[in-house]
């Protein structure tokens, strides 16, 4: 704005003489004007003088486009100002948003796959028992040995059957356990609330993106990267 005022008085100084007081010969020349002429014409800058050799001082015409110049306003393709957000700060936030974001998607599928496991586990152990033998009512395998072997005639061959199931039945323990553990950890709840989260701020700072963009540049760059952003 020091500039531009600085313009303007110059501007204001070298146009004030086309519009400074005439001579005395000038004004006496103007006074004798035609008797035939009712209005005199007014004409500082001489433009009407049939005088091919006419004087005519250009420097202020020159003074005043520069003044206009000067008082075009800036340049701000991005229009308003935005503040922070279309600072270095408000840059940043997008990557960054967007980075962590892929790293909590990752933490999020694997709470998913966790909750998967869990509900289809019941179906693998309910296969894994139509493969058991026979306990002949007894609580557990181990406890179905016992019977086979105790008593005056032990049934060896049940027994060497049961025993053979022993595997099998270390296969359902170890999924058993496991299920309990991942039913303690409440994984459904989890995983439901950050994969609301991560919608949120998936969606806010995709928006958010080309806001920033758009505030700093004033125009958006169309190609891969938005696209997949808008889509995702």
């Amino acid at each position: 704005m020091k500039v531009s005022t600085a313009c303007i008085i110059a501007s204001f100084a070298c146009t004030v003489n086309a519009f400074a007081p005439l001579s005395s010969k000038t004004r006496v020349d103007s006074l004798c004007m035609d008797k035939n002429d009712d209005v005199g014409t007014f004409d500082p800058l001489n433009l009407s003088s049939p005088n091919d050799s006419m004087d005519f001082d250009v420097k202020p015409a020159m003074a005043t486009l520069v003044a206009l110049a000067a008082l075009a306003p800036e340049a701000n393709a991005a229009g308003p100002d935005w503040g922070i957000f279309e600072g270095r700060i408000g840059s940043l936030l997008h990557p960054v948003t967007m980075g962590s974001s892929f790293l909590f998607a990752l933490s999020t599928a694997v709470l998913g796959f966790q909750w998967r496991r869990q509900r289809t586990m019941g179906d693998d152990i309910s296969v894994l028992k139509k493969t058991l033998p026979n306990l002949g009512g007894a609580s557990s395998l181990m406890d179905a040995i016992a019977q086979a072997e105790s008593g005056e005639t032990p049934d060896t061959a049940l027994a060497f059957k049961l025993k053979a199931a022993l595997p099998i039945q270390g296969e359902i323990d170890v999924l058993v356990a496991e299920r309990k553990d991942l039913a303690s950890k409440g994984l459904k709840d989890k995983h439901f609330s950050q994969g609301s989260l991560l919608a949120f701020v998936g969606t806010a700072f995709a928006i958010e993106g080309p806001l920033n963009t758009y505030a700093r540049a004033g125009k958006l760059f169309p190609g891969p990267h938005l696209y997949a952003g808008a889509g995702l």
